[in-house]
């Protein structure tokens, strides 16, 4: 019970201190924002291998739309 009160009290003084308030919403959103670059990176590297494996089945419609959003995707990232 004493412990549950100490951090309580921990956290009211935090929330008081606006220059700590501050600076944990700034490092959250940093890490936030970090998070979901990494996040679209991985997928997006995903989608593009997907992509690649499927234009390189050679399926008959699909194989050349993707062989075409593929090489714009390369493109775009040079």
């Amino acid at each position: 019970m004493e412990e549950t009160l100490r951090r309580i009290l921990a956290l009211l003084e935090q929330m008081n201190d606006r220059r700590e308030r501050l600076l944990s919403a700034f490092l959250s959103g940093v890490l936030r924002g970090i998070g979901t670059m990494i996040g679209f990176a991985v997928l997006g590297t995903a989608l593009l291998w997907l992509l690649q494996s499927i234009a390189r089945a050679n399926l008959p419609l699909i194989s050349d739309f993707l062989a075409q959003v593929v090489t714009m995707v390369k493109l775009r990232m040079q």
